[in-house]
């Protein structure tokens, strides 16, 4: 596998531990989307794409969020969502990935080009507009 593209969206909040979104292309052939490049405690990591957890209520079958005490929809009181012991907020997930690397090898190899395509596109976008992106060569044909 090999990443052929990534594009990267800068967020304009500097205050928010989200700093861009972000998609790649492997082998030219497949992508994935959302992507997002987060500031940890320890530095800037790639979160893998994921989706909100939802059950389903017990009073109109409606989907709500997992940790949800009652029902948005029929106001119905929902039972404590089950404990996945994950390690944080007291063990209940409230995410799940949607795709996501296999190995360790994998998620490093995706992390160092998002992140340098990131530490690219800041550069860029702090460089003033008129200034010419493709430098003397002019846009490719």
């Amino acid at each position: 596998m090999k990443i052929t593209e990534v594009r990267i969206k800068l967020i304009d909040d500097a205050e928010d531990r989200l700093k861009a979104f972000c998609s790649i292309t492997l082998d030219a052939e497949f992508v994935v989307r959302d992507l997002k490049v987060i500031d940890g405690p320890r530095g800037l990591f790639v979160a893998m794409p994921s989706r909100r957890l939802t059950v389903r209520c017990r009073g109109c079958s409606c989907r709500i969020e997992s940790r949800a005490r009652f029902c948005p929809s029929c106001g119905h009181r929902q039972e404590a969502a089950p404990v996945e012991g994950n390690g944080s907020d007291n063990g209940t997930r409230q995410f799940a990935d949607i795709a996501h690397p296999i190995n360790g090898t994998c998620r490093a190899e995706i992390e160092s080009a998002v992140l340098k395509a990131y530490e690219s596109e800041c550069e860029r976008s702090s460089r003033p507009r008129n200034e010419d992106r493709y430098g003397d060569q002019g846009p490719l044909s």
